[in-house]
């Protein structure tokens, strides 16, 4: 059941990433936050500069130190393209992953630097900030990544 409920909440976050559906919600603090980060639309889905565009889906607690290119941290989370297949899922291995902000794919880098632990993101990462023209794995080259990330822990430099 707990595969099935991640799938749909991960299909959910692509949803709203993808087509900019209005679900309010969001207190009008948050957005203004969101805001200043980059472009955020009425469902809280905001843009960087660099295209990555992201939606917090759960808040960690207040006063958390977000990590730095330089730090390590704990994540789990879980990949799917576009279509919904998963390519990697640390939720499904039963273990979160550690690693440098600076040893992912440049979404994750800019995304991590935006989070503070206990925050969960939904990623919708464009090809060129993930592996661009190259293949990965299961994942084809060109291809648009969606994540749902949680942030564990910041580490600090490794």
């Amino acid at each position: 059941m707990k595969p099935i409920a991640t799938a749909l909440i991960t299909s959910a976050a692509l949803l709203l990433l993808a087509t900019g559906c209005q679900s309010g919600g969001k207190s009008e603090s948050a957005q203004k936050s969101a805001a200043a980060k980059g472009n955020a639309d009425a469902n809280g889905v905001v843009t960087t500069a660099s295209g990555l565009r992201y939606k917090m889906l759960t808040s960690g607690p207040a006063g958390g130190k977000s990590p730095t290119l330089t730090d390590s941290v704990t994540v789990h989370y879980r990949g799917t393209l576009t279509n919904g297949s998963v390519f990697d899922s640390s939720y499904d291995r039963g273990q979160p992953a550690t690693f440098g902000v600076n040893q992912v794919i440049p979404g994750w880098t800019e995304a991590l630097q935006l989070m503070k632990p206990g925050d969960v993101f939904a990623l919708y990462i464009p090809s060129y900030l993930g592996y661009g023209p190259q293949s990965m794995g299961t994942i084809p080259a060109n291809s648009d990544l969606v994540f749902q990330v949680q942030l564990i822990q910041v580490n600090g430099a490794p």
